[in-house]
């Protein structure tokens, strides 16, 4: 009976290969893989239900026998209306709006709101995620302090007040029918939930320079998804640029030195959880693609992801009885208070920034805006924790956002190319 317990109190160090900071090491309860099979375990008390329920309404043509006041919400969640977009080209979003009588200086400012929209939201998100993760609460001189441990319930705050502000848009604005079974929701819901999880317990184990260049690189695992998932087609240029951004952050990992502080070091259990928040984030963005073949807009797929992201979350912290203890952080630490409200409130803006910047100015534009903040977000990180890179790192820095911007210089020639040939031509082969 003694076995389990011992076992689990070590594999920290079996899994990283290397001493464990005494912060990291209170109790086997802490270790990262332990906590990702207890919140699995609480998702799966939500999940294998619904499913049981979802399976036993399609079994009895709940459609054809189904009555009283439980219909239409029972056959909104599992049925859906069935209604799919077959007009758009892209399945991810919905065709921007092109400007007819706005004038350039209009133009730029808009394009200046945007960018610092974004910039403002993603690089204060970012600045704050590394602080709640990596830093202690107070800290006195006589108190060293504590660290807030629970991931999860960061990840409740941001995904509630996405789930008010999504639902105020809708309730605001006027919406196209909605279609979809809401239960698919649930499956990019429990994804981005754990690539959410993955992102913020990595920090822990990484520096947030090597976090932000790992994001970056994400377009290979995208693209293998895609093909398993979506069994979409990519050109060779694609390829190309995926393996310039794979060298560019061997680069930088490579050149990290063995004896930095704790903080920097890319430990084994730091790459683990970097590869789940990326496969993790993948298939989110997959799946998204495929829900968009019916006719919803962004914002429409914001709030029916995050109805479910609440759902697994809040069922998972109650039975863990997590949410009473991070509440009590909370009212232990009004500095933790003001740090996780704002987090949620970058996170939930820069969401609307992302949908209002694609509707206004395309996705290329969007994608620079981006790849520049990644750029500014290692710098800022850098200053302000005093993380090193050495000349080989920012070299691989360098090369990582050189292939990202070659890629969107080559998507909209491409764009641009495909709009002169005939129907039914491509201008580059596929593969």
């Amino acid at each position: 009976r003694f076995c389990l317990p011992l076992v689990l109190a070590s594999l920290p160090t079996m899994a990283t290969g290397e001493e464990i900071p005494p912060a990291l090491q209170d109790s086997w309860g802490d270790f990262w893989l332990f906590r990702f099979f207890v919140n699995a375990a609480g998702y799966a008390s939500i999940v294998v239900p619904g499913f049981l329920l979802i399976q036993y309404f399609k079994r009895r043509n709940y459609l054809e026998t189904g009555r009283g006041i439980c219909f239409p919400v029972i056959k909104s969640c599992v049925f859906g209306s069935e209604v799919k977009s077959v007009h758009q080209e892209d399945g991810s979003l919905p065709p921007r709006a092109e400007p007819t009588e706005s004038s350039t200086a209009r133009q730029v400012f808009k394009l200046l709101f945007c960018a610092a929209g974004l910039q403002a939201s993603y690089l204060t998100w970012g600045v704050l995620q590394e602080r709640v993760m990596t830093r202690t609460y107070g800290a006195t001189e006589t108190d060293p302090g504590e660290k807030f441990k629970d991931s999860q319930f960061l990840v409740f705050m941001n995904r509630i007040l996405a789930f008010t502000v999504a639902g105020l848009y809708c309730a605001l604005t006027k919406q196209p029918r909605h279609g979809a079974p809401m239960y698919k929701y649930s499956f990019a819901s429990l994804s981005n939930i754990l690539s959410s999880w993955c992102q913020y317990e990595a920090l822990k184990y990484i520096s947030f320079p090597t976090q932000v260049l790992a994001k970056a690189s994400k377009v290979i695992p995208v693209m293998m998804m895609g093909k398993l998932v979506s069994r979409k087609s990519y050109e060779y240029w694609e390829y190309l640029t995926a393996a310039l951004i794979s060298v560019g952050v061997s680069m930088f990992l490579l050149s990290s030195a063995p004896n930095r502080h704790v903080s920097t070091v890319t430990t084994f259990s730091g790459i683990v959880l970097l590869a789940g928040y990326i496969i993790f984030d993948s298939f989110t963005s997959n799946w998204q693609d495929a829900l968009f073949t019916y006719k919803m807009s962004p914002v429409q797929m914001m709030f029916g992801v995050n109805v479910f992201s609440c759902l697994f979350t809040v069922g998972s912290l109650l039975e863990q009885g997590a949410l009473l203890e991070s509440l009590r952080f909370m009212a232990r630490h009004s500095e933790f208070t003001a740090h996780a409200v704002l987090l949620s409130v970058c996170s939930a803006c820069g969401q609307l920034f992302i949908f209002y910047t694609i509707n206004q100015f395309g996705a290329a534009v969007f994608t620079i805006i981006m790849t520049l903040r990644q750029a500014f977000a290692i710098l800022l990180s850098c200053l302000i924790y005093g993380h090193t890179v050495t000349v080989v790192g920012g070299l691989g820095v360098a090369v990582v956002f050189m292939a990202l911007f070659l890629r969107v210089y080559a998507r909209s020639r491409m764009k641009k190319r495909s709009k002169k040939l005939p129907p039914g031509e491509t201008p580059v082969q596929k593969v």
